[in-house]
Parts: structure tokens; sequence; C-alpha cells
């Protein structure tokens, strides 16, 4: 089997895993409520543009990561949303651990294996 192959089975599963239907269901609970859909929405857009800009150099000034603290605080009161950026973050952490694994599988090729 190829390494491509693997990688197609490991995006099946991950696309079949409990992570991913939780988000698909808290997701849906959001779409069904106007007002947190378009918080999370404008939230979502405010987090991009701060991103793309500090990937430009642009550091946010203190008053605009407050106010996104803030924001984030506010979507999160909502448990639908909460449950939606729980689903996520687990998500992510496993994504994270898989790119660890394949990461440290090549560490050798470098001189930097422990």
């Amino acid at each position: 089997m190829s390494i491509y192959d693997k990688a197609h089975d490991l995006a099946k599963a991950l696309k079949q895993s409990g992570e991913v239907e939780e988000i698909t269901a808290a997701m849906k609970l959001v779409d069904a409520d106007p007002e947190a859909k378009r918080m999370l929405d404008e939230f979502r857009q405010r987090q991009m543009d701060v991103q793309q800009r500090m990937m430009s150099g642009d550091m946010p000034q203190q008053e605009e990561i407050e106010s996104m603290e803030k924001l984030f605080e506010v979507l999160s009161s909502n448990l639908n949303v909460r449950r939606l950026f729980d689903a996520e973050r687990r998500l992510s952490v496993i994504i994270e651990d898989v790119n660890k694994i394949i990461t440290e599988s090549l560490q050798h090729l470098y001189g930097t294996s422990q």
C-alpha cells in the first residue's frame, strides 16, 4: 500500500470519527440559531483577518486582542457554540498528534532523533 493510499485511509477515518460527527451536529445546532450563527461568523471573520495580518507582520493591538477574547467569552456562553468549540478543539488535538507522529518518524533523517 502506498503512502498516498494510507493518507486517504487516514482522511476517511477522520471524516468518520466521532469528533467530526460531533462538529457536524454542533454546527447544525448553531446554524439553527441565527444570532449565534451571525456572531460566530463575525468572530471567525475577525479571527481570520487578525491571523492574516499577523502572517504579514502586523501584530494586533491589545484592545483588539481583548475585544476578541470578550467575543469568544460571549460566544462560549452559548451551549451550542461551546459544544462546537470543544469538538473543534478535540479534532485539533488529534490532527496535532498525527502530525507529531509523522514528524517524529522522520527525525532520524536530520539527526534530531532522541
